[in-house]
């Protein structure tokens, strides 16, 4: 409760003092726009648990944005920079998955640490150009990665269990992604804006998800409203 509360109150003051973000919601939403404030993902790095990556800067980088941290790989405690580019988001039901350029990695280790890992950044022979492959010996991330391969990595969000193994979450989505799915994502000097598609795969997909996940699929008490349904419903009384 304390996070949350936390994050409504650093944006209700963001918000007291950046008046203007309001005018570039609504004019975003009209082009099917969401824009985060790059300051607001700052925020949320810096409420991260105990055993996760520290001090984390966020800059922009268009189309994409730069990263910096303190982690921990394989036993050494290195500063990371690297430039994220999103190219794919992929949405429905049956998937929720990333895919993710890295570029312009640097590892610089901290400390006297003499591990091999040490040795190979100081030495300069870690091949940093498939950064992605590296992401794989990260706590926590490498359970959700896919076929990640050179400075791409593919995140696989259904192998998170609250979401993958979630019927409601996953009947959601597959509502979501049939009205509106993402197209994109860039940044500016101080946003990172998801730019939405409409319909993707038309109004008549549309209304056929509603039926397969709301009403088809969907609670029983929605269930019994369907023309010849209400009298199977109340059978159960």
């Amino acid at each position: 409760m304390g996070a949350r509360q936390a994050l409504i109150d650093a944006t209700t003051s963001y918000l007291r003092t950046h008046p203007e973000e309001l005018v570039r919601v609504f004019r975003n939403a009209i082009g099917l726009r969401f824009g985060v404030p790059i300051a607001s993902l700052r925020f949320l790095a810096g409420q991260g648990g105990e055993g996760g990556p520290k001090d984390i800067e966020i800059d922009p980088d268009p189309p994409g944005i730069r990263v910096a941290a303190t982690l921990g790989l394989m036993g050494t405690t290195v500063r990371a920079v690297t430039s994220i580019f999103i190219e794919r988001i992929k949405l429905s039901a049956e998937e929720l998955r990333v895919e993710v350029r890295l570029e312009g990695t640097t590892l610089r280790v901290l400390g006297d640490a003499e591990s091999p890992v040490a040795a190979l950044i100081k030495s300069g022979a870690l091949d940093l150009t498939k950064s992605g492959n590296l992401a794989a010996h990260l706590p926590k991330l490498n359970r959700l990665l896919g076929e990640s391969t050179g400075n791409r990595l593919v995140i696989d969000l259904m192998k998170h269990p609250k979401i993958g193994k979630n019927k409601a979450v996953r009947r959601l989505l597959g509502l979501v992604s049939s009205v509106v799915t993402v197209h994109g994502v860039e940044s500016d000097d101080g946003h990172l804006d998801v730019l939405l598609r409409a319909f993707p795969r038309g109004v008549g997909g549309a209304v056929r998800a509603v039926r397969d996940h709301l009403f088809t699929d969907g609670p029983t008490w929605i269930r019994g409203m369907l023309p010849g349904r209400g009298g199977e419903a109340r059978s159960g009384y």
